[in-house]
């Protein structure tokens, strides 16, 4: 496996952990009680936002020039590592969202989309394709990291999501990013 697939996997996994859209999943899960189809949904979702932002990445990673790639990436590893300690509360609104006829999964797929826009795990997909130059193992791995952290709470639900600990997960995450910023400032590794 390579490195921008592993990367980032394990870093939207861990910033997902306590997100709105792990919070959105843990509300379509109590409200509709059907796993398969929030799961489903989910997965079209991440997807869809995130193929968008890891071409967005890649083609911002052939515009500038190395020095400059690598000293936006290290503010942007670093802004995010900080971001990712602030925590993530639901909008009414998102929470609400889509009570309309488009079923299960359509309802899922709308309002997923739309709350990971902007959201850190979409902007993160954007710096790691920008750094990595690998459209498919970024989408990939941060797609497999949404699921990773998203399942679960859609599968068992309140239960599940109380028990994590989620200010050492996010220390854990906001620490990967400042790493990865710092690597990216000195041009080690990666």
């Amino acid at each position: 496996m390579d490195q921008a697939f592993l990367i980032s996997t394990g870093a939207v996994a861990l910033a997902e952990i306590g997100d709105k859209t792990q919070l959105l999943s843990l509300v379509l899960a109590g409200r509709y009680r059907k796993p398969l189809p929030i799961i489903f949904g989910v997965l079209v979702a991440t997807l869809v936002n995130h193929a968008g932002a890891g071409a967005l990445g890649a083609w911002l990673g052939t515009l500038v020039t190395p020095t400059i790639m690598r000293w936006a990436l290290a503010v942007s590893f670093i802004g995010m590592g900080l971001w990712i300690l602030v925590p993530d509360k639901l909008d009414e609104d998102e929470a609400n969202a889509n009570r309309t006829r488009l079923g299960v999964f359509g309802a899922t797929v709308v309002a997923f989309f739309l709350a990971e826009m902007g959201d850190k795990t979409q902007i993160a997909t954007v710096a790691l394709a920008a750094r990595f130059h690998d459209f498919f193992g970024v989408v990939t791995g941060t797609t497999l990291g949404m699921m990773i952290a998203n399942v679960p709470a859609i599968v068992l639900g309140d239960r599940f999501a109380h028990r994590l600990p989620t200010n050492v997960v996010h220390g854990i995450a906001a620490v990967m990013f400042v790493v990865l910023g710092a690597m990216a400032l000195f041009g080690v590794g990666l």
